[in-house]
């Protein structure tokens, strides 16, 4: 059996996407599955500029080839990535050309991997299982200038459609996309396996805590992305200055808005803000375990009420106390799912100071969420739920 794995992220990167793919080949290659053979087309690490890491652009080891494309410089705009994502493209192609496969699963947060593995999979007559972790049409009102969403969106509609009704099955990583996709594809057959706990996270999660913060200054992490998406732009400078006596914060990552944050936070004249470049994970974990409290945001749009964010499943792996700005399916996760988490309205300044009283500034073991959200576990029921769709068309 070939399969085709299709991810613009993947390990060393740092990505949901990388880490999420990473672990379902692993589930794979654990399945033992007789005359397996697994092709993954990705790129060299690109996500940010700021992070340089090494990855070879082929390597096959246990049955695994991997393929990772050289993409042309980018910065986080729009354009740069349509151009990016055209390269890719055209050496996907190039790639897979004389190549069959059986299955073709592909994950997409931002449509057209998804649509480019649909086009390989109808190419090629082969099985599709779509992995969607974002609703890309839905976010587009949000995330460009009114007049060009008016324009792209119904053509995105058309184009999400035809992806979506190509596949087998398609997995959603957010209870929150379920009355999106199911009202719109009444045909399709839906999954939900989230995001979940890598083993490092888990490992260091089960640990006996032993900090507390006592009268020392409050250190206050973030670690991610810093886009639009996040929106620390809109929250972090009044948030830093309005507690300037009291918490210390320090953001590690990079991102299309990192340079207007720290504008803003020159404004505003804050002095207990301090911006980090990305780091490797193991590095990151001994940060967010110096850390008092982890802070979370996605900026106040509507797109957002419906997704999950991955970083809350390795925040609350941690034990620490988790600050989050968010609404929707996310805030009704925190509340129902994460003990000592304080969720609050996105970019309200006010309401983060209130609710910031309710946490204790401990660490803990959450050891219900690690059990019901190991990485492995949940890669492993979806790889089953990948292989059923062999089953089902008789291959």
């Amino acid at each position: 059996m070939r399969i085709l794995v299709l991810s613009f992220y993947y390990a060393p990167d740092l990505s949901a996407g990388s880490f999420r793919t990473k672990a379902l080949i692993k589930a794979l290659l654990e399945k033992n599955l007789d005359c397996l053979c697994i092709d993954v087309m990705t790129t060299l690490p690109n996500r940010y500029k700021t992070f340089n890491t090494e990855a070879l652009e082929y390597e096959h080891s246990d049955n695994v080839e991997i393929h990772r494309i050289k993409l042309p410089s980018h910065q986080s705009g729009m354009i740069d990535q349509s151009l990016a994502f055209a390269h890719f493209l055209k050496s996907i192609n190039v790639l897979v050309s004389r190549r069959e496969y059986d299955l073709v699963y592909a994950t997409s947060s931002r449509l057209m991997t998804a649509v480019l593995g649909a086009w390989i999979a109808s190419r090629k007559k082969a099985l599709l299982y779509l992995d969607i972790r974002d609703i890309f049409v839905d976010t587009i009102n949000d995330v460009l200038v009114k007049k060009i969403a008016l324009f792209t969106k119904p053509i995105f509609s058309l184009i999400e459609r035809w992806a979506i009704n190509k596949a087998n099955k398609v997995n959603l990583v957010s209870e929150g996309f379920r009355s999106y996709f199911e009202s719109r594809y009444p045909e399709q057959s839906f999954s939900y396996f989230t995001n979940g706990i890598d083993d490092e996270f888990i490992e260091v999660g089960q640990r006996k805590p032993n900090k507390e913060s006592g009268d020392k200054p409050i250190t206050v992490l973030f670690a991610g992305n810093i886009g639009e998406g996040q929106g620390l732009h809109t929250i972090i400078p009044e948030l830093a200055k309005r507690m300037q006596n009291r918490a210390q914060f320090m953001i590690i990552g990079d991102g299309g808005r990192k340079l207007e944050l720290q504008a803003s936070i020159n404004l505003v004249g804050c002095n207990n803000v301090e911006l980090l470049d990305p780091v490797n994970r193991m590095e990151l974990i001994e940060v967010y375990l110096e850390a008092d409290v982890l802070f979370l945001h996605l900026n106040d749009y509507a797109a957002f009420h419906k997704v999950l964010p991955s970083k809350l499943f390795e925040y609350a792996a941690l034990g620490k106390p988790i600050w989050a700005g968010v609404s929707g399916y996310a805030a009704e996760f925190v509340k129902s799912e994460i003990g000592n988490a304080a969720v609050f309205a996105p970019c309200n300044v006010t309401e983060a100071i209130d609710t910031f009283d309710s946490l204790e500034l401990k660490d803990s073991v959450r050891t219900r969420f690690i059990s019901k959200f190991a990485r492995k576990n949940i890669m492993s029921l979806m790889v089953d739920d990948m292989l059923s769709i062999k089953n089902q068309n008789n291959l």
